[in-house]
């Protein structure tokens, strides 16, 4: 069934119901799994079928947007040699980074992490998915206004993670400071913006991660009942 409203056509919504025992039995489940993801910088060089790259980039695709405009691209790159040159313009930002540009309090919260400039991983892994901003749109030589576009691809980034994790997948938010590079290697038009790099694949057999806790509900939620 459809209905016109401001002259569009809207769809009924489809939508089930579950009953409150369900409802809690698939919210902490959903939770559990989450829990388990991790960022991850230590890859394994397994290959990972292109259909489940594309069911995940779909899947980010499904993020709502202001005005519904979308303004996001999701370069996927598997050529070993893009990301070879991806790496060594990443690498020398990043050891500017830590050499020059992070304060000691900075470069002192890292250290539980235990990070550096170094960054093999995006030359291991199968794929990475470069996330490009659209701060506008063209149409026939016109721009056409995007909206929350920053918040759009936000939201379209957590989705993102989350069906990386959910497929079993591991991957790691990197955003290497300025990130001009990426436009420039992979070529994209000026109306995009890099915003966040994301390597993609299996960890390696044997992957370290630090030993943190995350807060707990009590100390990231305000109820006013």
């Amino acid at each position: 069934m459809e209905k016109l409203i401001n002259g569009h056509p809207h769809i009924q919504l489809k939508h089930e119901n579950p009953d409150n025992q369900t409802l809690n039995v698939r919210s902490k489940d959903f939770y559990l799994s989450m829990n388990k993801r991790r960022s991850v910088r230590e890859f394994s060089d397994q290959s990972v079928p292109k259909e489940t790259i594309e069911n995940i980039v779909k899947t980010a695709a499904t993020a709502p947007s202001g005005a519904h405009k979308q303004p996001w691209t999701f370069c996927i790159i598997s050529n070993p040699e893009l990301k070879k040159k991806i790496r060594q313009a990443a690498e020398k930002e990043e050891q500017e980074s830590y050499q020059n540009r992070m304060s000691d309090q900075w470069l002192k919260d890292l250290e539980p992490i235990g990070t550096d400039w170094e960054k093999p991983f995006l030359e291991t892994v199968p794929y990475i998915i470069v996330v490009f901003k659209k701060i506008y749109d063209e149409e026939e030589g016109q721009k056409k206004t995007n909206y929350y576009v920053n918040e759009s691809v936000g939201i379209a980034c957590g989705f993102l993670i989350s069906a990386i994790h959910q497929a079993g997948l591991a991957t790691l938010t990197h955003t290497p400071s300025p990130m001009n590079f990426l436009s420039e290697i992979l070529e994209r038009p000026k109306n995009e913006r890099p915003f966040l790099l994301l390597p993609v694949g299996y960890p390696a057999e044997e992957t370290y991660v630090p030993k943190l806790e995350r807060k707990g509900l009590s100390e990231i939620s305000v109820f006013f009942e």
